[in-house]
C-alpha cells in the first residue's frame, strides 16, 4: 500500500474544497486552484478530511494514488499559506528592479531582461539583489523560479549568476600555471 496515498489531508479553516467527479477545486485566502485527476482515483471529503482511495494494487494505480494525494495536499497548502522561492543575484552590477507586475533584471548582458509572472504568481524585488516568487501553485512557483535562474545560471568558477538563496554553488578550481622546467 502507498504510505503517502493513505495519509488523510485535513482541510484547515477558511479553505473551501469542492469535488465534482474527478475535478477538485480548492479556494482560500491565497488563491483558487482547480485540477482534474485520473478517473480511477476516488476522492472523498468527510468532516473536513480529504481522502484518496484506489481501485486495486497494480503498480500504475499505486503510483497514481500517492501522486494524487500529494497534488491535492499541495493545492490545500498553496491556497491556505502559499508557496515562495527566493533567488539571489551575485555579480558586479547585477541588479533587479520592479517594473509593474514584472521585473527588470540586469545580469551582465548588453540589454536588460524583462520577466513577467506566470499564472497567479507574484514577483517581488527584495532590494537590488533578491527576487521573491510567490503564489498558490507550487508547480507555477517552481517553474517561474527555474526560468528566472536560467537567465544567468551560476558560474562554477566565479560564482556569478542567479541562484536560489539556499543553493550552494560548488566552486571549481581555475587553471594553474605550470612550470616549464627549462
Amino acid at each position: 500500500m502507498s504510505r503517502i496515498g493513505q495519509a488523510p489531508i485535513s482541510v484547515p479553516e477558511g479553505i473551501d474544497v469542492k469535488i465534482d467527479g474527478t475535478t477538485v477545486t480548492v479556494k482560500g485566502k491565497a488563491g483558487e486552484l482547480t485540477r482534474t485527476f485520473p478517473v480511477s482515483m476516488k476522492i472523498d471529503l468527510t468532516d473536513g478530511v480529504l481522502s484518496v482511495t484506489r481501485p486495486n494494487d497494480e503498480p500504475d494505480q499505486r503510483a497514481l494514488h500517492g501522486l494524487t494525494r500529494s497534488l491535492i495536499n499541495n493545492m490545500v497548502i498553496g491556497c491556505s499559506d502559499g508557496f515562495s522561492k527566493r533567488l539571489e543575484l551575485i555579480g558586479t552590477g547585477y541588479r533587479v528592479q520592479q517594473k509593474g507586475m514584472g521585473l527588470e533584471v540586469n545580469v551582465g548582458y548588453s540589454h536588460s531582461i524583462d520577466i513577467q509572472p506566470i499564472g497567479t504568481n507574484k514577483l517581488t524585488a527584495d532590494g537590488q539583489t533578491f527576487i521573491v516568487v510567490s503564489g498558490p501553485s507550487k508547480e507555477d512557483v517552481g517553474d517561474q523560479a527555474a526560468r528566472i535562474r536560467k537567465v544567468r545560471k551560476p558560474n562554477p568558477y566565479t560564482g556569478k549568476g542567479i541562484k536560489y538563496s539556499d543553493e550552494v554553488i560548488r566552486r571549481k578550481a581555475g587553471k594553474t600555471a605550470v612550470g616549464t622546467g627549462v
